[in-house]
């Protein structure tokens, strides 16, 4: 199965805006990538009308990207908090209807960073909440044909969904058309025992999945078995994107976010050439075989 290599624009900028994107756009059309990964950081950071427009033109896919940042929280928040956040996700909803994705991906449960310790009464309690506080937007979701995926994150990022098994208990009722799972490998190479037993648990449930290095940097370049990654996938059914997640170390907030502590790579250009080089070369033996 030959599947779609897509980049996010992260790996060169934050916040996205209208005249960015239209030069990342063309460069990473030109590297051979097939859709782009699109952040929603704020509301009007950019366009959906000119990114529909320059998406076009470069025959670009479209996934919608949310950002989890301080103050967005559909659990242990106050309500206003919750509210502010739903209607955050739903405008994702809507910016990506407008697109024409079928998908808005991230970590919709808590700021990203976020930690503190649960017992189990606490945790059962809180996946309870998410629930009741994602219902809403899944439906909205599902009425637009968008698809929600949750992704679960590393321990030092969240403490409330960090492997398959723990997203499929938090979200097991509301799994369906306007829900599933966004895998990510770094957060899986993090917290999975088995990486490619936990892409075959998650299965049908899989709405995208981002790669990126071991290290956030080039896939290839690291110790991650990316022919078997990619098998388990097939196994999985999943027939989407794989879309590259890796930041800039340029953009101090971002650097911070997601401690980019040193260079990634040589430039952020290599870092995505030698990504979608290594994926389509695998991908060129899966399909010679």
């Amino acid at each position: 199965m030959r599947r779609t290599i897509g980049v996010n624009t992260w790996v060169w900028t934050s916040p996205l805006d209208d005249r960015s994107l239209a030069a990342i756009a063309a460069k990473a059309a030109g590297m051979g990538f097939g859709s782009i990964e699109l952040p929603v950081e704020q509301e009007g950071d950019w366009s959906p009308d000119a990114a529909a427009d320059v998406l076009a033109e470069h025959g670009l896919l479209p996934v919608v990207i949310g950002a989890m940042g301080p103050g967005r929280n559909l659990v242990a928040a106050p309500g206003s908090e919750v509210v502010a956040t739903q209607n955050y996700l739903v405008h994702c909803v809507k910016v990506a209807e407008r697109l024409g994705a079928g998908v808005v991906a991230g970590p919709f449960t808590a700021s990203t960073g976020r930690t503190w310790r649960m017992d189990d009464a606490e945790r059962t309690a809180r996946y309870e909440e998410l629930r009741t506080s994602l219902a809403p937007v899944v439906r909205q979701a599902a009425e637009r044909g968008i698809r929600l995926a949750i992704e679960p994150l590393n321990r030092y990022e969240t403490s409330l969904v960090n492997t398959v098994d723990q997203a499929l208990e938090a979200l097991g009722p509301l799994l369906g058309p306007g829900l599933g799972l966004a895998l990510d490998s770094y957060h899986l190479n993090i917290e999975e025992k088995d990486i490619g037993a936990a892409i075959r648990t998650a299965g049908e449930h899989i709405a995208y999945v981002q790669v990126c290095g071991n290290d956030r940097g080039a896939v290839g370049d690291d110790h991650i078995d990316w022919p078997a990654f990619l098998d388990a996938l097939d196994d999985a059914g999943y027939a989407g994107p794989l879309g590259l997640e890796s930041f800039t170390g340029e953009n101090a907030t971002i650097a911070v976010a997601a401690s980019v502590w040193r260079p990634l790579a040589a430039s952020q250009d290599e870092l995505a050439e030698r990504s979608i080089r290594y994926l389509d070369g695998v991908q060129d033996e899966r399909d010679a075989r």
